[in-house]
């Protein structure tokens, strides 16, 4: 029992629905498939938890239901990083930058649990991959976000994958912050689970101490998916874990590989 989703059926799926009944999430007649009513359930238990809502019952679901052991955390690191360190892992950025940001980035690592060495270098590796002078920045305008005679990030408007509803939603949730957070859906998303009204309030994200907590969110939602990754020491897929993509790979790798022979 490592995931479930709909459209799965038997033994597991029986004590999954069993679980959430049981957590008072009624999934409907606990018969072994999974279908709507069960996807429904799971997704108001996650949102109940604080967990990303999309429905499918992963380790994490399956651990807070009771369903699977709880593993215990790997030893953090996060206190023994030092600004010395991190300079050299930053080529080319402010040491004044890495003194004022680096401290809320490890706090807010450690509140998420993500303050083990394997997390530490990938949140090191993301911010020099989106942002190298590590500070929270905005996006930059590109040929990838702006029409040759539109307005800034015209190209944004209406996306729907980023849950843009029209203009001035481009510009309004641009890139910004370590990870570079873009899009109203995830402004909305991400801003719930840290506790901000980042829709309302976009900038924020560009704020050292949220910027950081939005950076611990983004790896938090997807820890699972960089830890098998980087198991095999695949870097592309842990990094497309975070950004989608490719973009920032092997600024990534470096950091991430310079940091393993720096960080204890």
């Amino acid at each position: 029992m490592l995931l479930l989703k709909l459209g799965d059926s038997g033994t597991d799926v029986k004590q999954l629905q069993d679980a959430l009944k049981q957590a008072q999430f009624d999934p409907g007649t606990p018969d072994g498939q999974f279908g709507p009513g069960t996807e429904a359930a799971v997704k108001a238990f996650q949102k109940s938890e604080g967990l990303e809502p999309d429905g499918v019952a992963g380790p994490r679901t399956l651990t807070k239901l009771g369903l699977v052991p709880a593993v215990a955390p790997l030893p953090s690191i996060a206190n023994q990083v030092q600004v010395a360190t991190v300079v050299k892992m930053f080529p080319g950025a402010a040491i004044g930058s890495i003194k004022t940001h680096l401290p809320n980035v490890l706090d807010a690592l450690s509140v998420a649990g993500l303050g083990d060495r394997v997390m530490v270098l990938t949140a090191l590796g993301t911010i020099r991959a989106e942002t190298a002078g590590f500070v929270p920045i905005s996006e930059f305008i590109s040929v990838f976000n702006t029409s040759p005679n539109g307005h800034p990030f015209d190209l944004y408007d209406n996306r729907k994958d980023l849950g843009n509803t029209g203009v001035p939603d481009g510009d309004r949730y641009k890139g910004r912050g370590f990870v570079q957070l873009t899009g109203r859906a995830n402004y909305h998303r991400i801003g719930g689970q840290i506790g901000q009204d980042l829709v309302n309030n976009p900038d924020l994200a560009n704020d050292s101490k949220v910027a950081a907590q939005i950076l611990a969110a983004c790896l938090k939602n997807v820890e699972i998916e960089i830890r098998s990754a980087l198991s095999i020491r695949d870097f592309a897929s842990a990094r497309r874990a975070v950004n989608g993509g490719s973009h920032g790979l092997q600024a990534f790798i470096d950091t991430y590989q310079s940091g393993e022979a720096l960080l204890p």
